[in-house]
């Protein structure tokens, strides 16, 4: 069975922060079953959000928020739970990978965010960069040495087009996640540059999604997200929806026309 498919609101972030309302019913107009939100609590508060996307008939996959430790946490914690998310999702910076000692040592704020989140009833889950992938210690990605520091209620979100770039095989990365991984960012394009890349429609660019979505997981969401583009940010929406649902990868709640006889 495909996983269900999401939109990453950093994608329309700017549409969204002008017309929150007429943004997510856009999305749900599409097909797209869920969003992971970014920057709109900050912006509305957690009520309206909340309202809104349940007024669209989405579902909330995830809220890609800081990590809820150190003197911030309970704010976070607080405001996320008036959002009702029940997963919290974000990075490490790049700096932490820059030796085994830097990623223990941001693996300790990751797992105390784990704790704290547990306490009010949700979860962590970690989105990786590329340098969690281009990073090598005798022979072993910064990554793998993340996932062994980090507690095993750490959930993992999968930026399977960064860790491409970083020199992974996203299909590779995934099947050895397992369970563990709840959601995979969709992002298509060259995969060349952190900094410059320019990304396209999903089906358009160098990842094989196809082999990428189909390996045994335990992924839940395929969240598109798309940045740089130099198209209509809905068209590339539109023609990402009808790629990943049309070709069966992905489960969303309309049957794209190209898909119809």
């Amino acid at each position: 069975m495909p996983a269900d498919i999401g939109v990453m609101m950093y994608t329309v972030l700017d549409q969204a922060r002008a017309d929150l309302e007429g943004t997510l019913a856009r999305i749900a107009a599409m097909g797209y079953a869920g969003i992971e939100t970014y920057g709109l609590v900050e912006h509305f508060g957690p009520s309206r959000v909340r309202t809104a996307i349940a007024s669209a008939g989405l579902t909330l996959t995830s809220a890609h928020a800081p990590f809820p430790a150190g003197p911030g946490a309970e704010a976070v914690l607080d405001a996320n739970e008036e959002l009702g998310a029940g997963i919290l999702v974000w990075s490490m910076e790049r700096e932490e990978f820059a030796s085994p000692d830097a990623i223990r040592r941001g693996a300790e704020r990751v797992n105390e965010a784990a704790s704290r989140a547990a306490e009010r009833g949700m979860r962590i889950a970690y989105h990786n960069h590329y340098a969690e992938f281009s990073q090598v210690f005798d022979g072993r990605r910064a990554y793998e040495l993340l996932l062994e520091a980090l507690d095993d209620r750490v959930l993992v979100e999968l930026d399977a087009y960064w860790a491409q770039l970083g020199g992974a095989d996203p299909a590779d990365v995934v099947a050895g996640l397992g369970e563990r991984v709840r959601f995979v960012h969709v992002k298509d394009g060259p995969a060349v540059s952190y900094e410059d890349d320019v990304m396209v429609p999903i089906g358009e660019g160098g990842i094989d999604w196809s082999r990428t979505l189909s390996v045994p997981s335990g992924l839940q969401w395929h969240i598109v997200e798309l940045e740089r583009l130099h198209i209509d940010t809905f068209e590339a929406l539109r023609r990402s929806y009808d790629h990943l649902v049309g070709r069966g990868l992905s489960r969303g709640t309309i049957t794209p026309a190209s898909s119809k006889e």
